[in-house]
């Protein structure tokens, strides 16, 4: 008899299971699982959780590096190198069968600007490693705030925040984030930053899951309206710039009185956006 899948054993479909798993994280799955399923679960994400170090899995825990990291790939759950916050098992259970979840979501583009003619000017191999750094520091700044990393194409980087790995208050992570890849790429200190960057956020629904890319292969991303926007945003910001939607300032509560509301007309949109911006040159001395 072919064994069971997880969520033949939790008695859910595999949408079911994603979108618990996206909105309510893993204690989810404890309540939802019959009893055994249940204890093995707890067991193995407990003990994957007691290996070092950071970073890890957001999901089961698994470690990606130090002493733990070769038995996690024996057990195929080494780093997925489409989505860097997963390991590939994880990751699997979605694309295996396709799984896809509206939730609430917000996400962050954050694009390096003028990139053409940077590249230009530098020699190749510089500006691959500057592209490099400019991914390290972010993937590290999205991932210790709980995000999941969507992209990193050219001289973009995307994540996004659902509330269950990052609990309910994800848009607020997703603008502080935003201000710490401003604060590590050197906007917010007065100088030049080594890296000249534009930022956009913005929250609301989206479909969160498996995707065709051709060929058989699936990737896990965020699609909607959300994600178009937060896209847009980033596109229209200026260096150390953060354009965000008025549902970032709302539901992170930030403080936007030294700031001015824009209503910008983003391209394939037929609405136009209230947003804010904060500019890296009002704190600078």
């Amino acid at each position: 008899m072919k064994p069971k899948t997880r969520h033949e054993m939790f008695g859910q479909s595999p949408d079911e299971m994603w979108k618990i798993w996206l909105t309510e994280g893993n204690e989810a799955y404890f309540r939802i699982a019959p009893p055994i399923p249940r204890i093995l679960t707890k067991i193995s994400y407990s003990i994957f959780h007691a290996i070092p170090s950071d970073p890890r899995c957001v999901s089961c825990y698994a470690p990606f590096q130090g002493p733990g990291a070769p038995i996690m790939r024996a057990l195929g759950r080494e780093r997925s190198q489409y989505s860097p916050s997963l390991c590939e098992g994880c990751e699997n259970q979605a694309k295996k069968f396709g799984a896809r979840a509206e939730v609430p979501v917000t996400m962050l583009f954050a694009d390096m600007r003028g990139s053409t003619t940077v590249a230009e000017e530098m020699d190749p191999r510089e500006f691959s490693s500057l592209i490099s750094k400019f991914y390290s520091t972010s993937t590290r700044i999205l991932g210790d705030s709980g995000a999941l990393i969507d992209k990193l194409i050219g001289d973009e980087i995307s994540g996004y925040w659902v509330p269950g790995i990052a609990g309910p208050e994800h848009p607020r992570l997703g603008y502080e984030s935003a201000m710490e890849i401003l604060k590590k790429t050197g906007h917010l200190d007065g100088g030049d930053p080594w890296i000249p960057v534009g930022i956009g956020v913005h929250t609301g629904m989206g479909v969160v899951g498996a995707v065709g890319k051709g060929d058989g292969m699936t990737d896990i991303t965020v699609l909607g309206d959300t994600a178009n926007t937060a896209a847009r945003l980033a596109s229209n910001a200026k260096v150390g710039e953060i354009l965000f939607s008025d549902e970032i300032a709302r539901e992170a509560n930030i403080d936007t009185q030294s700031m001015k509301m824009r209503k910008l007309k983003l391209k394939g949109k037929s609405k136009s956006v209230d947003t804010w911006t904060f500019s890296s040159s009002k704190v600078q001395d």
